[in-house]
């Protein structure tokens, strides 16, 4: 046993969430630790034949306040923050009759959850500020050489292993790890209630307030940043989202690549056929729909055979045989889909190099405010979640899209707001066959669209064009009728919009104002 590893005598037990308590305390009452508690935690402990002494009793003075304060007395703080090698510390524990408080389990009131509820209001999200609990953890994790402090249920059977392997002793790497972790979640409960607060600075409740913290753990240290040279580091819960089922260990690319990956295939979470989207660099090169993975693959890949290797490729639907085997014929870095049937995951990892991602669409919380770093601070946004049906926007010019010209719109656009500004896509109902993006002005990713379509073979004629931002001009128009389109959708709002309404309609093209942008910088 470690020479720094502590008896646990007495433990203070105070939780909201009652999740594996009942077994703690039972393994705390085997090791003859004794038990302090309050309120609910004390009730649900006697319930099931637990012995546990209220704090009252231990403190000698009542809760007051309606139950406000509780545990904020010296008994209790003196016999947390005590240092136990300290003479001086033990000589006044013994004057004034306090006695070692060893194990701290405490987690809070439930403020992030009272808040997400519809309709809350101000009055009960502040009543849901935990005082006494935050106070006693911060204590416990202060003085963590001589307590150990367990704010997450998810450490109970951890706890329970090392209480009954070592005679009911915990050592001092467990006390150092659990008292970083305590601090941690202090900071996360502290910047929950700074945002809400100041989601209020208006006088009344908005996105985004006059304070904003974050606080995310460190999911995994990666091998480097965006370039061998930089150090990176994941933070928060996207191991919860991208699971790694196969493969090296993901890079700081990898992790950002599958980010814009699953973003782009959750806008098709409502098309009942298979999609299958390719990606480099997070942005799409090949999006195909299609009755099968693989037929919706080679729709996809016809887009761009040149891009995808080394590439990520994603569905929106478990994986077959016949789509595995064909993408097994590139080199990709990344493989993503909600599940893969056992012998499709087997398939996949014969090749040791590529990563098999499973995706969790329940896990994401698509209502995440939008980060950017820049010099000296972020810029923040709300998420955005718009998808325009091309149905609702205004026909400006004097053809209207046919009914298989507005669906290929409606793919186009789901696809298009995911390409960096400025961005086009031509684009059929069923697949995308130029992409054009990343360029300093609105028509050069219409030129470079049609010369890659040209130069692959991929014929554009009968297609129809979508932009994620305004023509200012009517070049637009004018190169995309040449191409073949036959129809475009575009936020409108320029200028000169009737001069590019104009250009649509000496070509016949139909033309629709969708209202709405979607730049990507």
């Amino acid at each position: 046993m470690a020479s720094d590893s502590i008896k646990i005598g007495r433990a203070l037990l105070g939780v909201s969430d009652k999740n594996g308590l009942v077994e703690l305390a039972k393994t705390l009452e085997r090791h003859e630790v004794e038990m302090l508690s309050t309120g609910g935690t004390q009730a649900a402990l006697k319930l099931v034949g637990v012995a546990v002494k209220s704090v009252e009793e231990f403190t000698d003075f009542p809760e007051i306040l309606g139950g406000r304060v509780k545990t904020l007395h010296p008994k209790i703080h003196g016999g947390i923050l005590a240092k136990r090698d300290d003479p001086a510390h033990q000589r006044e524990m013994g004057r004034h009759g306090f006695e070692p408080i060893d194990l701290v389990v405490v987690n809070f009131y439930p403020f992030e959850q009272t808040v997400a509820r519809p309709g809350v209001t101000l009055e009960e999200a502040i009543e849901n500020i935990d005082i006494g609990g935050p106070t006693l953890v911060r204590a416990a994790a202060k003085n963590h050489a001589g307590v150990a402090v367990v704010v997450d249920p998810a450490d109970y059977p951890a706890i329970i292993r090392e209480l009954d392997d070592n005679d009911g002793f915990i050592s001092g790497e467990t006390r150092w790890r659990l008292a970083r972790k305590a601090f941690a979640r202090v900071t996360a409960y502290d910047c929950a209630i700074s945002n809400y607060l100041g989601s209020f600075a208006g006088g009344e409740a908005g996105p985004l307030g006059d304070t904003f913290s974050l606080s995310l753990p460190r999911a995994q240290m990666l091998r480097y940043g965006e370039n061998p040279h930089q150090i990176g580091a994941l933070y928060g819960d996207f191991p919860r989202i991208a699971e790694q089922l196969h493969g090296k260990e993901l890079s700081f690319n990898n992790v950002f690549d599958i980010s814009s990956a699953i973003n782009l295939i959750i806008e098709f979470a409502d098309y009942s056929e298979a999609v299958v989207a390719i990606l480099k660099h997070n942005t799409p090169c090949g999006v195909g729909v299609g009755p099968t993975l693989k037929a919706a693959w080679d729709k996809a890949f016809a887009t761009d055979p040149d891009s995808p290797f080394g590439g990520i490729i994603i569905s929106n639907r478990p994986w077959d045989l016949a789509f595995a085997r064909a993408v097994d014929e590139l080199f990709t870095e990344v493989l993503i889909a909600p599940d893969y049937p056992p012998e499709v995951i087997e398939f996949l990892r014969k090749k040791k190099n590529r990563r098999v991602m499973r995706f969790h669409p329940e896990a994401i919380k698509r209502d995440e405010l939008d980060l950017k770093k820049v010099v000296g601070g972020l810029l923040v946004q709300t998420p955005d979640l718009s998808i325009e049906d091309p149905n609702a926007g205004k026909v400006v010019t004097k053809r209207a899209p046919t009914a298989a010209e507005m669906r290929a719109l409606a793919f186009g656009i789901r696809v298009c707001k995911h390409v960096k500004s400025n961005a086009i896509a031509f684009v059929a109902e069923d697949r995308t066959l130029a992409v054009g993006g990343g360029a300093t002005s609105r028509i050069d990713p219409v030129y470079a669209a049609r010369e890659k379509a040209a130069r692959l073979g991929v014929s554009l004629k009968g297609s129809v064009l979508v932009s994620e931002a305004l023509f200012p001009f009517p070049d637009g128009p004018t190169l995309a009728a040449e191409a073949g389109a036959t129809a475009i959708a575009q936020p409108g709002g320029a200028v000169r919009d009737d001069e590019v309404i104009a250009a649509a309609d000496k070509f016949g093209l139909a033309m629709v104002f969708t209202g709405v942008r979607h730049f990507r910088h």
